[in-house]
Order: structure tokens, then C-alpha cells, then sequence
């Protein structure tokens, strides 16, 4: 289990435990975390589970897959450095502690 914590646009945090075996995005859509839609329920095909990695975070992610690099040139916001898709971000031990920083919009 992680704890990960999931900031707002408005300033307000979500923090959550999340079992090993889900998702970043999942742990956000199962406890109705505002700010992560996960449209196509995690398939990597609508990009509406866009964060941003805070700038601070030392978990070590996986890497980008291609589809995911291609994906995240069509979010609702802009696409940075730190962007990824939550829904590509398996939970595991050895990301707790990873605070994301929630997009203006997902759609």
C-alpha cells in the first residue's frame, strides 16, 4: 500500500492509501477524487487521468510508454515536463509518498 496525495487547482489535498495492484488513477476514481475523470477506465486512450508529478517527487515511476508519450499531447491542459497519465502509474511500496498535482481540467 501508498500513500499518495493528490493536490488540487483550488489548494485543497486528497491524501489516500492505495493498495498495490491498482493504479494512481484508480485509487483517485474508486475514493471520487475530483480532477481524475479515467474516461476510458484506465486503458490509456483518453488522457483524462493527466497529472503532473510534483517537482519534489522522488518515487521512482516507470518508464513512458510510447502511447502514453503520444497521449499526452492531446490532454485539456498543457503537457509538461512532469506530466504523465495516472492511469500508467502502477501503485506499489516503493512510490509511497508520491503527491501529483491535478490539471485545471481533464476534458
Amino acid at each position: 500500500m501508498a500513500k499518495i496525495t493528490y493536490r488540487h487547482p483550488d489548494g485543497t489535498v486528497t491524501v489516500l492509501e492505495v493498495p498495490n495492484g491498482n493504479s494512481v488513477m484508480r485509487g483517485a476514481v474508486i475514493n471520487g477524487v475530483r480532477g481524475i475523470v479515467g474516461e476510458c477506465g484506465g486503458g490509456a486512450m483518453c488522457g483524462t487521468c493527466h497529472v503532473y508529478i510534483a517537482e519534489d517527487s522522488t518515487a521512482p515511476l516507470p518508464p513512458m510508454p510510447d502511447i502514453e508519450h503520444e497521449l499526452l499531447y492531446t490532454t485539456a491542459c498543457e503537457r509538461r515536463d512532469n506530466s504523465r497519465l495516472s492511469c500508467q502509474l502502477p501503485v506499489t511500496d516503493d512510490i509511497d509518498g508520491l503527491v501529483v498535482d491535478m490539471p485545471e481540467r481533464q476534458l
